[in-house]
């Protein structure tokens, strides 16, 4: 009969709300943790922000080829050194100026890294990443 015990014959007066807690609070804990994943940048950028000042921000542009030298600000460095000293002279221009690497999409990802490495040594905290969207086709 509906609403009886099989092994008691009596009614069921009460529901074990035991397992329904333990599965709430382990969905609760995996919403938690995945929000948290979520709102946390896989890779934390410093991007430029818009100012309602009158101030201009200058920008180190750098533009990293396939092949050929890394350009910094449409000239050639032809190398670490010169783009070292061109980043201090930068640099010691407007202490807080910000680098803005753009990157050829085949370019390997070590040769980024050094960039990056070569203006820190410069001096440069606050770098950039420059992306273009991508046309529709």
């Amino acid at each position: 009969m509906a609403g009886t015990s099989p092994n008691r014959g009596g009614l069921i007066t009460g529901i074990n709300v035991t397992p329904l807690v333990d599965v709430t609070l382990v969905l609760l804990i995996i919403f938690i943790v995945t929000a948290k994943m979520v709102v946390a940048p896989a890779v934390p950028l410093d991007l430029p922000h818009a100012a309602h000042s009158e101030a201009v921000q200058i920008v180190l542009s750098l533009i990293v080829p396939v092949t050929g030298p890394t350009l910094l600000n449409g000239e050639p460095a032809n190398d670490d050194a010169a783009l070292l000293a061109r980043a201090r002279e930068w640099q010691k221009r407007d202490p807080e100026i910000r680098a803005v690497i753009n990157a050829d999409g085949n370019v390997p990802h070590r040769r980024v890294l050094h960039i990056l490495d070569v203006l820190k040594s410069a001096g440069i905290a606050h770098v950039a990443f420059g992306v273009s969207s991508e046309e529709p086709r």
